[in-house]
């Protein structure tokens, strides 16, 4: 049975994401059979010249997209963002080295939780005290000389703010856990020496992360690490070197091609502001509901806000999903409401949503 488009509801969960539509309706066009291949791509070899083909244009359109200059490599790797908090310190942070991290958020801390396990690890700032309500000061980082890196969460899914700018590290190589605002703005990849992202915000479906590192920092990998978590690895063996997430990676190939579809970065940044924008101005419109974040850090990508008493949260989440609007409870830390409004996030739906919001504080306020 084919469902229709009137019968999608507004999916405002923080990840998995929603999708272009756009997107979906090529996936069931194809799923059957990719044209010219008579198999699903659920079922192709990943050593075939389909999927080969598939692999190279998107990275070539990742490439385009972002600017990539030409010494760095782009990974389609497996084990989501969680696994890059061991494989960045297990690859680049060298026995006696020390790397910084930025704790801005809940995902930023446990980066830096796992980055201990495998060697020094220096907190060089923190908003942890402000419940993460605000992005550290440039002013406030206490950075190591001769860091081995930088860590960063551009970010913080869950508190719902953001990185406005990048932070200046000096010569440090900066890394910067990207996975909730990945392409959903424009990137100076020059800037980073690695960067990453779970694609299942942005990008595409969840099973692939992405990786973006330059080629210099690829000679720190060690021969003695396990094989599946060796950047060298992976990057020598094109992403191939064993099964990878073959439907992933088609499906942010196929985001990709929607992206550039769209205008590129500059064009979809533009259509993010404005929705956050409508949204935020509701939140501040009478003081009925709460924002979170310090306005001068508040996310693009997840909008948090609150109300007077958590009585009067459950109604507004209960009536919210009943009137089509899905996924607005908000991080079960933190809780209150989270909107997540990705890339793919339509504009009416915002607007389902302040008009939602209206007709609550008129029957509630």
């Amino acid at each position: 049975m084919t469902t229709s488009i009137s019968t999608r509801i507004h999916n405002f969960a923080a990840g998995p994401a929603v999708l272009p539509v756009s997107v979906l309706e090529q996936i069931q066009r194809d799923l059957l059979a990719l044209p010219g291949v008579g198999m699903s791509i659920l079922e192709i070899s990943h050593r075939s010249k389909t999927f080969e083909a598939i692999l190279a244009k998107a990275d070539a359109d990742i490439r385009a997209l972002a600017g990539i200059p030409p010494n760095y490599k782009v990974l389609f790797l497996q084990g989501g963002a969680s696994t890059q908090f061991s494989m960045v310190p297990m690859n680049i942070l060298a026995p006696g080295a020390t790397a910084d991290y930025i704790d801005s958020g809940s995902w930023a801390e446990k980066a830096a939780k796992e980055a201990k396990k495998v060697g020094n690890v220096s907190i060089v700032a923190s908003t942890k005290g402000d419940n993460y309500a605000r992005i550290p000061r440039q002013s406030e980082l206490k950075l190591t000389r001769g860091a081995a890196y930088v860590h960063m969460t551009s970010n913080n899914t869950i508190e719902g703010t953001e990185f406005k700018e990048l932070p200046e590290v000096g010569d440090a190589p900066l890394v910067n856990d990207t996975s909730s605002d990945m392409f959903s703005r424009p990137i100076d990849i020059a800037k980073h020496a690695l960067v990453y992202a779970g694609a299942q915000k942005n990008m595409g479906p969840a099973g692939v992360t992405i990786v973006i590192i330059r080629e210099d920092l690829l000679q720190r990998s060690q021969k003695t690490l396990p094989t599946m978590l060796n950047y060298a690895v992976h990057a020598e063996n094109n992403s191939l070197y064993n099964t990878p997430p073959v439907f992933s990676i088609y499906a942010v190939g196929l985001v990709m091609q929607w992206l550039r579809d769209q205008g590129g970065l500059a064009a979809i940044a533009r259509v993010n502001e404005r929705k956050a924008a409508a949204l935020y101005a509701e939140i501040d419109r009478t003081g009925f509901y709460r924002g979170t974040a310090q306005k001068d850090s508040r996310s693009l990508m997840n909008v948090t806000f609150r109300l007077a008493t958590e009585e009067l949260e459950s109604k507004f989440v209960k009536e919210a999903t009943a009137a089509g609007l899905d996924g607005l409870k908000g991080h079960r830390a933190v809780g209150g409401m989270r909107a997540s409004i990705y890339n793919a996030f339509p504009e009416a739906g915002v607007g389902a949503l302040v008009s939602f919001m209206q007709e609550f504080e008129r029957k509630n306020g």
